[in-house]
């Protein structure tokens, strides 16, 4: 099916957002982007208005649109959501999870396991680091499948998506505001390894509750480090490009 030109000025700007050509704040100008693009003005503007409702531009009157840029109160309010709809996810996974729904999270799992303690016995994480990340992506989108309900998983994977393009805070970007030692580094990836097999485990056993409680405990656990380093490096917060397996998070 041909592509109308409002699809193509969405996909042509939204990649651009993605890839960290127009980082947050970046200002979106409808005759620029037309140019661009090779679209008329009003493509341009349908799609900047769809990626306002994504959560990925703002748009306000008489200042035109902007990638969006994030304040810590609205982050913080983004978190709840996600800490409240993940959780609740990860209940109706421990429910409805079918057999392979349980052998790709624990797939995942055991990748993320492998990794981890490569990163322990190496004298540098770095090159590790994008594997874990990619793994993880598949730790959660696959216990998300698993819930059986697409409208949770479609909001989760938003609100995931927003948060590492717009803040991105994680362990690493605080370890590198606020450097530690290697070892304390390892114990604290050793810990969270520990957090995922608590969820996988509850899964595993159809115990919602525990599934539930479990996956509350770890995205507050991120969240937590999340603030320290938005504290940490001001209210403008942090960007990077995302990695191929973090797009995954784009649905």
């Amino acid at each position: 099916m041909k592509k109308v030109n409002s699809d193509i000025a969405y996909e042509f700007i939204r990649e651009k957002i993605l890839n960290g050509k127009y980082p947050p704040g970046h200002a979106l100008m409808t005759e620029v982007l037309s140019s661009e693009i090779g679209v008329s003005r009003t493509p341009v503007r349908e799609a900047l208005h769809r990626l306002k409702a994504d959560g990925l531009v703002s748009i306000k009157a008489h200042l035109g649109a902007s990638v969006k840029k994030m304040g810590v109160k609205e982050f913080r309010e983004m978190c709840d959501l996600r800490l409240a709809l993940e959780g609740h996810a990860t209940g109706l996974a421990a429910l409805n999870h079918s057999q392979t729904d349980l052998r790709r999270i624990k797939f995942a799992l055991e990748a993320m396991r492998g990794l981890t303690e490569r990163i322990v016995a190496a004298k540098s994480e770095e090159p590790l680091i994008d594997e874990l990340r990619s793994e993880d992506v598949h730790f959660h989108v696959a216990i998300m499948t698993a819930a059986k309900n697409d409208l949770i998983k479609s909001e989760i994977l938003r609100l995931h998506l927003i948060n590492r393009l717009l803040f991105l805070p994680s362990t690493e970007t605080e370890e590198q505001l606020s450097p530690v030692s290697k070892k304390d580094s390892d114990r604290n990836r050793l810990k969270v390894m520990e957090s995922h097999d608590e969820i996988y485990e509850a899964i595993a056993k159809h115990d919602a509750p525990a599934a539930k409680r479990a996956m509350e405990h770890h995205i507050q656990d991120i969240i937590d480090k999340s603030l320290r380093a938005i504290a940490m490096s001001g209210e403008g917060g942090i960007s990077r490009v995302l990695t191929d397996e973090e797009l995954i998070y784009s649905g």
